[in-house]
């Protein structure tokens, strides 16, 4: 058929069967989703419109029935997660651990931005993935050796990196501290 027949027999198929697949529809759900459920099926209906037998009802009934099922299942979705993150909203409530927790997050991070690839690898793999040295040497590509050497110069420079980022904090921790010291005396 062409665009005109196809036309044709979908308003058909919708002047015929509209009202049946509503009927069908308000048995298993509310006004507003029956709407909803007529509208997917002759939406598929269509799409699908060579897949149409000859004897339509029974056809659009079965699409109208998914449809019902995957709306349920969808609400059913969306109710769990609703309740879900009702459940963990109390977590996402900021504390003032929090604070310092990104701060220290941030500060770790940019300490181990600070470091060379290898050095950085070479701690990941200890300390992130859980490997032991000769594991992480062998992903490395590295003898043990040479792999204790880089992760005791990556411990090294991590540290000294952390101690840079964090003198600033220090240095005005001191002074917040000394003036107070000055002026209680």
């Amino acid at each position: 058929m062409g665009a005109d027949g196809d036309g044709r027999r979908l308003a058909d198929l919708w002047e015929q069967y509209a009202g049946r697949v509503q009927a069908y529809a308000l048995r298993h759900v509310d006004g507003h989703a029956s709407q909803e459920v007529v509208s997917e099926t002759f939406l598929i209906a269509w799409r699908r419109l060579e897949d149409v037998p000859s004897d339509p009802l029974p056809w659009l009934l079965v699409v109208a029935r998914n449809t019902i099922s995957n709306q349920r299942r969808s609400h059913h979705r969306a109710r769990g997660l609703e309740r879900e993150m009702a459940r963990v909203a109390h977590l996402a409530q900021p504390s003032s651990s929090s604070d310092q927790a990104s701060e220290a997050r941030a500060t770790a991070l940019g300490a181990l931005a600070a470091l060379s690839a290898k050095e950085r690898e070479a701690l990941l793999l200890v300390a992130w993935d859980g490997l032991s040295g000769a594991q992480a040497a062998t992903v490395a590509g590295c003898s043990i050796a040479a792999f204790k050497v880089r992760l005791s110069r990556a411990r090294r420079h991590l540290t000294s990196a952390i101690e840079v980022q964090d003198a600033p904090e220090l240095a005005r921790t001191d002074q917040m501290t000394t003036s107070s010291h000055r002026s209680s005396s």
